[in-house]
């Protein structure tokens, strides 16, 4: 009686064709996810530039306090105040149009967003100052 052996069955796995799936899908979440362009602020970061800085009567500062108040050159002043003395700016220095923004160190982000955000708008250079 001839007894015949039975073939082993393989756990042996490919993974070839494995890899080649993986670099594809990486390949393309690459290429993708550098065409996606994040909604955000487009902050200029201050740098050397060879124009002189304005003088110190020029310069608008509007403070933020820890209760969401506003200053204006540390004179209280609403929010409305501030769009009316920004559009003004805007409208007396046009393209060279700048303030500066000094939040104190415990002031709500909110509040710091919302004078960036109205800068933005008004396409004016809002320079934002290290909290105090």
């Amino acid at each position: 009686m001839a007894v015949k052996k039975r073939s082993k069955v393989s756990a042996e796995f490919n993974m070839s064709s494995l890899t080649d799936i993986i670099f594809l899908l990486l390949i393309f979440f690459m290429l993708t996810s550098s065409s996606i362009m994040p909604n955000a602020l487009n902050l200029q970061l201050p740098g050397r530039k060879s124009k002189a800085p304005p003088s110190k009567a020029e310069n608008k500062i509007i403070g933020i306090m820890k209760d969401g108040t506003y200053t204006l050159n540390s004179v209280p002043v609403s929010m409305s105040g501030i769009e009316s003395t920004i559009r003004s700016l805007k409208q007396r220095d046009g393209e060279q149009a700048a303030f500066v923004v000094s939040p104190s160190g415990d002031a709500d982000n909110e509040s710091v967003v919302a004078i960036l955000d109205l800068a933005w708008r008004m396409e004016i250079k809002a320079v934002l100052n290290d909290p105090q």
